[in-house]
């Protein structure tokens, strides 16, 4: 939910710097039906409206998929902006998934102070649930897990990780600049 914040903050940014949404269609984007694909996977494997996600099998697999996913999208729009940025937020966020058998380490403590007490729970009595698991002493490369939060009192608090970080703040890029016409030179 942390990267609906990027895509709120970058159009107010858009607007502000005064462009359109319109605008976004002359970035030509290429293979832009892959993000979906890639978000509907996750939405998937992730329990966002219940105690088990639609799909409670495969979870490795089927969350680092979705990563490869976008990670082609990502190549072939580099040039764009914003889109680097939320590349390398993505590798971050990947090579810690990966290295953790295909599951994000989340704090439970910065889990608690951004009000996800179920997320929490969960993790703490059965070490996984969804796609993250109990960052530990078994964990690796806690530095790049789900340590970082947003207070309870914000709307769509949550623990977030430094790649999330930088996949919001190239979001806002990708949308205050993307939004603004560009003058011919």
């Amino acid at each position: 939910m942390l990267l609906l914040w990027g895509v709120v903050l970058g159009v107010a940014v858009g607007f502000i710097r005064g462009g359109t949404v319109a605008n976004l269609e002359k970035l030509r984007l290429r293979f832009l039906w892959l993000v979906p694909i890639s978000l509907v996977i996750q939405l998937l494997i992730f329990p966002l409206f219940s105690e088990q996600p639609i799909i409670a099998f495969g979870t490795e697999f089927f969350h680092l998929f979705s990563y490869a996913i976008l990670a082609i999208f990502v190549l072939i729009n580099l040039q764009i902006w914003g889109i680097p940025l939320m590349g390398a937020g993505m590798g971050l966020n990947l090579l810690v998934i990966t290295l953790n058998g295909g599951f994000m380490p989340a704090s439970v403590d910065s889990l608690i102070k951004a009000g996800e007490y179920r997320v929490a729970s969960n993790l703490i009595h059965k070490g996984t649930y969804g796609n993250v698991i109990n960052m530990n002493d078994s964990t690796v490369l806690n530095s790049l897990g789900d340590w970082l939060y947003l207070p309870r009192e914000i709307p769509l608090s949550t623990a977030f990780s430094l790649g999330d970080l930088l996949i919001l703040i190239g979001l806002v890029f990708f949308f205050g600049m993307g939004m603004v016409k560009k003058e011919p030179t």
